[in-house]
């Protein structure tokens, strides 16, 4: 099925808010975003529109369309809510994983170990959210599979904002030691080690920092 032009910049946007590739507080401009996708500007602001309602673009009357740029409090919200709902999925994903889901995480864990050797930041955080949206993928409840989908992008936002020593700073055990209590059945260790992971991502925050990369959008989105 031909996707439409919309649905281009939608996805694209997403993938370098989700990849830290687009910083928060970046400007959407109609007419560079309609140079960019060869298209019309009507066809630009349905896609902003779309993005607006999921709530990754704000939309200020006279100046534009901005990415989001959370706040502290947003930034404590996020791995608030990311903590409530992982804790239930990964409670759930524990009833209904397979081999195969075990060897697909893992499979998604090695991939990652060679992103982090690479120094490939964007695939790591990439394929860290990756392991994240799989995990709710196994639990089996699209409700929070689709909740869990928006807080990986605000804290790929928050982490782009905030985030101290980047993605790789992140001990490279810790998905595997998720996957290893998943492995096992063991409930309470689960909770305990997503818990723990979450909470390290979020003591890296730096609410002092501003990320100072900028980088022309055209070469961020460019087909």
């Amino acid at each position: 099925m031909k996707i439409s032009i919309e649905d281009r910049i939608e996805q694209r946007v997403l993938e370098a808010i989700a990849e830290r590739r687009l910083p928060p507080g970046a400007k959407l401009g109609e007419q560079l975003l309609s140079d960019i996708f060869t298209c019309n500007r009507a066809n630009v602001r349905r896609a902003l529109a779309s993005l607006a309602a999921q709530n990754v673009v704000d939309l200020i009357p006279n100046r534009g369309a901005f990415v989001i740029s959370p706040s502290p409090r947003d930034a404590k919200d996020v791995f608030q809510a990311r903590r409530a709902i992982e804790r239930t999925i990964v409670t759930a994903a524990c009833d209904h994983a397979t081999d195969a889901d075990l060897s697909a995480l893992a499979d998604i864990i090695a991939n990652e170990d060679a992103a982090r050797d690479a120094g490939d930041e964007t695939q790591i955080l990439r394929l860290s959210s990756e392991f994240h949206l799989r995990i709710a993928d196994v639990a089996g409840n699209s409700v929070l599979t689709r909740f869990l989908t928006d807080l990986t992008m605000r804290s790929a936002l928050i982490i782009g904002l905030y985030g101290h020593n980047g993605p790789s700073h992140c001990d490279r055990g810790e998905h595997r030691r998720i996957l290893a209590a998943l492995a096992a059945r063991n409930k309470a260790q689960l909770i305990a080690e997503m818990e723990r992971h979450l909470s390290h991502l979020e003591a890296d925050l730096d609410f002092s920092r501003l990320s100072e990369k900028q980088v022309p959008l055209e070469e961020i989105l460019q087909p």
